[in-house]
């Protein structure tokens, strides 16, 4: 295990490294983004299992979360900004183009989806996540009110916002944890800044990201789908982005809900490690000939 601060583009990027069990050369790289509130370390044990598999893993803590830079400018957030570092970043640590598969939950989903149109990823892994909201209107209203809670996280502090966010309505399924587990992610959650979590809605929360939509047909790489059976607004957009995207596999998880990392976390490193497998088999085949990622749709019991 390893934590590092890289410097990119003028900010400071935390990150945590594992690689392969025994030493041994990895099969393959994983890069992870962690949603609002995360940070690197929110994976938890999630790193080791995939390190486990032969992985080489990469977890950012995003602009404003963990140990990375809080700007006070909010448009250094943004999704331009964060494909720039994060690119920066990974050729600083020896990740070339076409040789990392991208795994994003929640708002790391939405940016690794921005990453993965610029082609220097092999695969993609969505966990909750979306391709923005698709019409000028809707985008605005968020705006608005992604600009009130970010007034409020200023004026009331990390504490009574972290209380706020874990009692919506898409983390009541959180509920049903282990309370050890619940009682490390929110301390997690409060160990992020002021200033990083409301100029990280300013920057790059939904209202800000642009839409998405329409280039998903042209993402030309394997695409691994997750969401929770419990989540039916993630679990619809899922569905939506199933029907777009050229070489899909979505797999909608019971007894999961927006989280499905961290509710049904065996699941979720068996979808990771498989997909992964699948991918790398893939590559092998390809100098025979151009593989084909058929299209799956199914629920995991």
């Amino acid at each position: 295990m390893m934590n590092r601060l890289i410097e990119v583009n003028g900010v400071r990027l935390g990150v945590e490294l594992r690689e392969p069990e025994g030493g041994g050369k990895a099969q393959s790289t994983l890069v992870l983004l962690h949603g609002f509130t995360g940070s690197a370390a929110s994976w938890g044990s999630h790193l080791d299992a995939f390190a486990a598999s032969n992985m080489r893993v990469v977890a950012f803590d995003l602009h404003g979360h963990g140990q990375s830079d809080a700007p006070p400018d909010a448009q250094r957030y943004s999704m331009e900004h964060c494909q720039a570092d994060i690119l920066a970043a990974l050729r600083e640590l020896g990740v070339g183009a076409n040789e990392a598969a991208l795994l994003g939950y929640s708002m790391g989903g939405r940016i690794a989806l921005y990453l993965a149109l610029t082609g220097y990823f092999r695969a993609l892994i969505l966990e909750s996540a979306s391709p923005g909201l698709a019409s000028a209107d809707e985008r605005e209203a968020r705006l608005a009110s992604d600009e009130v809670l970010a007034a409020s996280i200023e004026r009331d502090g990390v504490a009574a916002f972290v209380e706020r966010w874990e009692h919506l309505p898409l983390f009541a399924s959180q509920h049903a944890l282990p309370a050890r587990r619940r009682e490390a992610l929110h301390a997690q959650r409060l160990c992020n800044s002021t200033m990083g979590l409301a100029n990280s809605l300013r920057g790059v929360g939904l209202g800000a990201q642009p839409a998405l939509h329409n280039r998903l047909a042209a993402l030309d790489m394997p695409v691994l789908l997750i969401s929770g059976e419990l989540d039916q607004k993630f679990r619809v957009i899922a569905e939506q982005m199933a029907h777009l995207l050229p070489h899909v596999q979505w797999q909608s998880v019971q007894g999961a809900g927006h989280a499905v990392h961290l509710e049904q976390p065996a699941v979720f490193d068996d979808l990771v490690i498989a997909f992964s497998n699948e991918c790398i088999s893939n590559a092998v085949e390809a100098d025979k000939a151009a593989p084909t990622v058929s299209t799956q749709k199914k629920d995991i019991f």
